[in-house]
C-alpha cells in the first residue's frame, strides 16, 4: 500500500476502497480484536475435528499427526463457533 503524504497533487492520490491486493488472516494478526477468549480443554477433548474446519480464521493448528492443538491467539478473534460446534465442552469461552 503507497503512504500518501498530504502534499501529494490530488492527480496522483488513488481512489478510495480500490484494494490493490489480495489480503487475508495470515498477513493480519487479528486477536487484538478478541474480547472473548476460547479456553482448550485438552482432558475433555476426543480429538473429533470439528471445531478446527470452523474456524474462520484458522486459529486451530492441527500438528503432523492430526491433533488439534491449543489456540494460535495472534489470530482467534474469539467468535465462539469453535465452542458451539464441540460435542464435548472442549472448549469454554471466556471474558478476557
Amino acid at each position: 500500500m503507497t503512504n500518501i503524504n498530504v502534499n501529494t497533487p490530488m492527480e496522483e492520490m488513488t481512489s478510495a476502497g480500490n484494494i490493490y491486493t489480495a489480503g487475508n488472516a495470515k498477513e493480519f494478526k487479528t486477536g487484538d480484536w478478541r474480547s472473548i477468549r476460547p479456553v482448550f480443554l485438552e482432558e475433555k477433548c476426543k480429538q473429533c475435528g470439528l471445531c478446527f474446519p470452523v474456524c474462520p480464521d484458522d486459529a486451530i493448528p492441527v500438528n503432523k499427526d492430526c491433533k488439534r492443538e491449543d489456540f494460535n491467539f495472534n489470530y482467534c478473534k474469539g467468535c465462539g463457533v469453535c465452542a458451539k460446534v464441540c460435542p464435548f465442552g472442549a472448549i469454554e469461552m471466556k471474558e478476557e
